[in-house]
């Protein structure tokens, strides 16, 4: 099983490498809540030392889908799909997926994915309490001097 590898941590950021998306089925865990080995899907949330998202790289073979729909008790997921196609279910609605797809699916929503390409599907799926950007603001961020800039 491929571990994340750790490029760089301080009191301010946590950074990690998976390395090439092609490689992750190298990525291997056993599902927290299922117990079942699933392959080609990483959790970054622990490596990255986040608090406020889980991140997680996915994928799904040929011709295959997720094998069970679910929901969340109070996270949203955003999923982002970097490479294949298909179809995405929420509850009785189902709508065809690419490249470029991005997909936000509220707590209750049921969901499911499936891969009707002859390629591996790869999405990404950001995890996050829902409604927790009730004060989010494009204002919120400040420009600050950095020196030495790209030492």
């Amino acid at each position: 099983m491929k571990e994340v590898e750790k490029l760089s941590e301080s009191t301010n950021y946590s950074a990690v490498n998976l390395g090439d998306l092609k490689d992750i089925m190298d990525y291997s865990l056993i599902h927290p809540a299922s117990k079942n080995l699933i392959k080609g899907k990483v959790f970054l949330k622990d490596a990255t030392k986040a608090t406020g998202t889980e991140i997680s790289f996915n994928s799904l073979p040929p011709q295959s889908e997720q094998s069970y729909f679910h929901i969340h008790r109070k996270n949203e997921e955003t999923y982002i799909i970097i490479k294949g196609s298909g179809f995405f279910q929420v509850d009785e609605d189902c709508f065809s997926i690419k490249e470029g797809s991005t997909i936000r699916v509220a707590p209750q929503g049921k969901r499911g994915i499936r891969n009707s390409s002859n390629e591996t599907m790869i999405y990404m799926v950001i995890q996050s309490k829902e409604n927790s950007l009730e004060e989010h603001t494009v204002a919120d961020g400040e420009r600050v001097p950095v020196e030495p800039k790209w030492r």
